[in-house]
């Protein structure tokens, strides 16, 4: 009862104005003129028809980029009305500071948004006992409750963090409709490539892009231009290439050749792998099927590996002060999945798809570079040795680095 009435007393005190400049045609040019607050308040209350208070409301610009000067105007809004609360978003954001857009430095608090960790899909599916036994890093109690977790976690792997399809998934429990979403999802995207890229260069940003469940499936997971087209050169695709990461559907993940402070002063410009923004989209991409990932078919024995590394990539990604990069040998086939750098210390990981112990490239890593802790994830206990923490994949999300 009294949580009612305090959700019904900020409804009360608490207004929001949404626009969506992509579907409100009469507010697309609302900036084109001039940036006169008053004028544009009024406009906003007129195709709204809510009375806007800078001490009770708060104001969404949504897909601010379709707004012609849409972004500059946050500047004048900080400048000469900073008494009004506004939240930006938009696609594709990236893209669109990099054409030529006046953006307003230091007027803008910037917040990425990524997919649903998987610590956030189980608060989601109602596991908050779960949840907080791995916040707290309880290795008997999670161990005791591994199966359910394993289950979650390949349910996690199908459906992903999108919130559509996570939403979908809790009101209908239908797989076939999640899978429906992450294609609607994934079409969309491609028709933002058409409509935001340069047309000379949408066909290589579209082979690029499908080439990526491939590129990951293999043993050797470092991009190949040669596998998105025959004969391919970095030269061809270095625009396409630089658009998708900008745009934060991809994530560029650079080979390192040594293991030293700071990291990013040994990349290799040349090596790197290319992972996207979800596992549940990944999976989808790859076509696989329900009873594939939930069942452990044989077929999906070739691409487990990536859907574990897309994993884990994409959780560290969120994680904020963390640097990625991934090693490989220059005298020999040993690679090492993902290498951190997390204040002052090199953590090297090593991530196995099922139960396999063996840490050959961790070990090599370790014994060449000496590294404070070493960390293999997969589907193997909790277990703390002289040189290495074996971390479940299904607590991987919450384990502090």
């Amino acid at each position: 009862m009294l949580y009612n009435m305090i959700m019904d007393m900020l409804q009360i005190l608490i207004m929001v104005v949404y626009i969506n400049f992509e579907s409100s045609d009469s507010l697309k040019s609302i900036f084109k003129d001039d940036f006169d607050i008053s004028r544009l308040i009024t406009a906003l209350q007129i195709e709204t028809g809510i009375k806007i208070r800078s001490d009770n409301t708060l104001i969404i610009f949504d897909e601010i980029q379709e707004a012609e000067r849409g972004i500059t105007s946050l500047k004048y809004f900080c400048e000469n009305a900073p008494q009004y609360h506004i939240i930006a978003a938009g696609s594709l954001l990236g893209i669109t500071l990099h054409q030529k857009t006046s953006f307003p430095v230091g007027k803008v608090d910037f917040l990425t948004l990524y997919p649903m960790s998987f610590s956030e899909f189980l608060l989601a599916l109602g596991q908050e006992q779960l949840y907080e036994q791995l916040q707290r890093n309880d290795w008997p109690m999670i161990t005791s409750f591994k199966t359910k977790l394993i289950g979650h976690l390949r349910h996690y792997y199908f459906i992903g963090g999108m919130p559509e399809a996570v939403s979908s998934f809790l009101s209908e429990n239908d797989f076939d409709r999640v899978r429906t979403i992450q294609k609607s999802i994934l079409s969309a995207y491609e028709h933002d490539f058409s409509k935001h890229a340069p047309a000379e260069i949408v066909p290589r940003i579209k082979m690029l892009w499908q080439s990526i469940p491939s590129q990951l499936s293999k043993e050797n997971k470092k991009f190949i231009y040669g596998v998105v087209k025959h004969g391919g050169r970095a030269k061809e695709f270095e625009l396409a290439l630089a658009w998708l990461t900008d745009c934060g559907l991809v994530h560029k993940i650079q080979r390192i050749s040594k293991a030293a402070i700071p990291l990013v002063a040994y990349q290799d410009p040349s090596a790197f792998k290319l992972f996207i923004l979800d596992v549940g989209l990944l999976s989808a991409m790859g076509g696989l099927t329900k009873q594939t990932i939930l069942q452990g078919n044989s077929i999906f024995s070739e691409f487990k590996g990536a859907l574990a590394e897309q994993f884990v990539l994409q959780h560290l990604k969120t994680r904020q002060f963390i640097q990625v990069f991934y090693w490989s040998s220059d005298t020999s086939t040993g690679e090492l999945d993902f290498v951190i750098q997390s204040n002052d210390h090199v953590i090297p990981i090593e991530v196995k798809a099922e139960e396999n112990l063996q840490a050959k490239s961790l070990k090599s890593f370790h014994q060449k570079f000496n590294p404070t802790i070493s960390v293999r994830t997969s589907m193997s206990d909790y277990r703390k040795e002289t040189w290495l923490i074996s971390v479940p994949l299904y607590a991987f999300d919450s384990f502090p680095f």
